[in-house]
């Protein structure tokens, strides 16, 4: 155990600014990734949802390129698809290297997922739901705001919960187009230097992040079920 312990030490002591660098970084396309989930994703779920044969909004155009979008993007092996967004991300930040321009294919594939997420949470809402919005004479806008994201806010919370989980794990690919973060850097200064002490600490850390996260989101979720 002290043993252990003593190589805990060394690692924090040897690298510890290097950790600090790289939980950052994985913080930046983390939270990134969250916030467009929620921006773009979310809409993307409730017009899928909307626009879907026998929708509210139905629309074939509209729900074919929006599901083929999710659909797309959600199968898309993420390795791969981060070295085919290579010149896009050129164009767009004149370079495919760093920590930013590294986030920018994660945010697609992340409104992606929490399109999907949202399209399913709002697909399980009652009914009734849908029926006494229709009976109030509610707008689509009314329908959308006042009854389906407040009563499948729950929902959404978790589902968001379970996405960040799944930025975490995607952001440790980025590593190959020179993004960084903790996944990156236990590949380099632990498995690559055979220091298997300093690798197997930092996935710790990872571990611990993705339980406080979902620790949190389930908090949240159950704050806001009213049912």
């Amino acid at each position: 155990m002290n043993t252990i312990l003593t190589e805990i030490q060394r690692v924090f002591g040897e690298h510890g600014a290097e950790i600090g660098t790289a939980m950052a970084e994985t913080g930046y396309m983390v939270l990134t990734s969250i916030v467009v989930a929620v921006l773009i994703g979310l809409p993307l779920g409730v017009v899928i949802t909307l626009t879907r044969a026998g929708g509210i909004l139905e629309n074939r155009g509209v729900w074919l390129v929006a599901d083929l979008y999710v659909t797309v993007f959600r199968s898309f092996p993420f390795l791969l698809f981060v070295v085919f967004m290579i010149p896009l991300t050129r164009l767009v930040f004149g370079t495919s290297f760093g920590t930013v321009a590294a986030t920018f294919p994660l945010a697609f594939v992340a409104v992606a997922i929490y399109a999907r997420l949202t399209e399913q949470i709002l697909l399980e809402l009652p009914n009734g739901l849908w029926q006494a919005a229709a009976s109030m004479g509610a707008t689509v806008p009314q329908t959308v705001f006042r009854f389906l994201l407040v009563d499948g806010r729950s929902g959404l919370v978790y589902a968001l919960t379970s996405a960040t989980v799944s930025f975490v794990s995607y952001s440790t690919v980025l590593g190959v187009v020179g993004g960084g973060g903790i996944g990156d850097f236990a590949m380099r200064y632990g498995y690559q230097r055979y220091d298997f002490t300093l690798m197997y600490t930092t996935i710790l850390l990872i571990v611990a992040c993705v339980v406080l996260l979902q620790a949190l989101g389930l908090k949240i979720s159950r704050a806001l079920d009213k049912r």
